[in-house]
């Protein structure tokens, strides 16, 4: 076997080691000798891959944020036709991720509604591909829409943002269906208000 093929395998059995224990325990409570452990692997090894259980923390979360985003992308397919259906279709899709990799959805809820303080910046770094899809899934849906005057899509996008910021702080990790269901609900109401209009109200 090549060095670098061994390498890679070494690398990945710490990184399933450690996306077991992030997963269980979530990041507080993890520890590299518990990752050690899980795979009989020692605490040399991993820290000639990893510097700390920092660094191997946001190797999991940027791994959990880029397979997402590309399941996202290959369901995800907008379409004409009813918004609200794609919205759900939107959650749908991003549900059926995190039921065939179960792994990796304590580790999304840490990093998107409680993320360790130090390393928000890193975390932030490392899902950006993922924010930059949900940005651009939310224009083309906006694009089918007709917008009140003087309304723009970067503002309802902005919106949008700061009602997410306000559900992450009510949530906690582990109520992660109850974080969607929210999510889903805010963006129906950012797009369509809360006040009921009867179809002959409207011109």
């Amino acid at each position: 076997m090549k060095r670098e093929e061994k390498n890679m395998q070494t690398k990945r059995r710490i990184i399933d080691s450690a996306l077991n224990e992030f997963s269980e325990q979530g990041y507080g409570a993890s520890s590299i000798n518990t990752i050690c452990s899980g795979k009989g692997i020692s605490k040399g090894i991993i820290y000639h891959y990893f510097n700390s259980k920092d660094d191997l923390f946001l190797a999991c979360v940027e791994e959990c944020f880029c397979l997402l985003t590309e399941y996202l992308s290959k369901k995800m397919q907008v379409a004409d036709g009813n918004i609200e259906k794609q919205l759900e279709k939107y959650f749908a899709v991003r549900q059926a991720f995190f039921i065939e990799h179960p792994v990796y959805q304590r580790i999304f809820c840490e990093a998107v509604v409680t993320p360790p303080t130090h390393l928000k910046t890193e975390i932030q770094e490392r899902k950006k591909i993922f924010d930059q899809l949900n940005i651009r899934i939310l224009e083309q849906l906006l694009a089918a829409l007709p917008l009140r005057p003087h309304i723009t899509k970067s503002e309802v996008i902005e919106t949008f943002r700061q009602f997410q910021d306000f559900i992450n702080v009510k949530y906690q990790a582990a109520e992660f269906e109850a974080h969607e269901e929210s999510c889903k609900r805010a963006l129906n109401i950012l797009l369509y208000g809360v006040i009921e209009r009867k179809e002959e109200q409207i011109s």
